[in-house]
């Protein structure tokens, strides 16, 4: 498989990287790097100009705090959040971690100041119960409904969430699992995160993807499809350390021996 390659946006690094958010970008870039795909980097800044986000492949979002997604929000409202949009519309593949779902839904109520109107891109709303309610801490494990994953090898994803906002899907939204264990989306309905056209977003992080290779894998065909429009089957690689920490992990979530 050669001469492949993919142009990946990473929405705001110096604003929301908080829970080693770029483990995610290490992951990806290693799997495309061992299969002889290029994957290239594209930092997106408050000061980056809108026509190096149209290049996009594939978009990564990572997670803040609520001062940094107020400057990442009034940045989006300028022409990236359109494009943004377009690109998730037109099936570009985007992974959005802790914080960053709660910019791309309708609103986000912060535990302090005033609503965060989001995007709209995805049908949900964030809210925050306030600075004396509990956060939602913890390891979390769910079971996958949301997108085909390769069942053969595991239909769990398992992660670390923290995060004070709970988060409510309309009706019309498939969530991307249901928990088994942790708190998910808001503690209460027991989903786990969103699917819209190819862009996945989720509470999981610390971060998610080093440990679920298959989530990883999930996320670079579909970017690779979308973007030749034919077929992409990944050449195999030795990815038994991250097959034996994802298990490990599920034991230790699950409490099997």
């Amino acid at each position: 498989m050669n001469d492949l390659e993919l142009d990946l946006a990473w929405l705001y690094p110096s604003l929301m990287s908080t829970y080693s958010d770029r483990g995610n970008i290490f992951v990806l870039v290693q799997r495309g790097r061992l299969r002889n795909i290029k994957i290239n980097i594209l930092p997106i800044e408050t000061a980056t100009a809108g026509s190096t986000l149209e290049k996009a492949d594939f978009i990564f979002g990572g997670g803040s705090q609520d001062r940094q997604q107020e400057i990442v929000m009034r940045d989006l409202r300028k022409e990236k959040g359109k494009i943004l949009k377009q690109l998730i519309d037109q099936n570009k593949v985007g992974l959005f971690t802790c914080g960053s779902p709660q910019l791309l839904g309708h609103y986000y109520e912060p535990a302090v100041g005033k609503r965060i109107d989001g995007l709209g891109i995805f049908d949900f709303t964030s809210v925050s119960p306030g600075l004396n309610t509990y956060r939602c801490i913890g390891n979390i494990i769910i079971e996958v409904t949301g997108i085909a994953l390769d069942k053969g090898k595991s239909n769990y994803l398992v992660g670390f969430e923290n995060h004070g906002g709970r988060t409510f899907l309309s009706h019309s939204v498939r969530p991307l699992g249901k928990v088994l264990k942790g708190f998910g989306n808001n503690g209460k309905d027991k989903t786990e995160g969103a699917v819209y056209k190819n862009a996945v977003a989720t509470y999981l992080h610390g971060p998610i993807l080093p440990k679920n290779p298959h989530l990883a894998d999930y996320l670079l065909v579909l970017a690779l499809e979308n973007k030749y429009q034919k077929k992409i089957e990944l050449k195999p690689i030795d990815d038994s350390l991250e097959w034996q920490a994802h298990w490990s992990v599920v034991k230790k979530i699950l409490g099997q021996n």
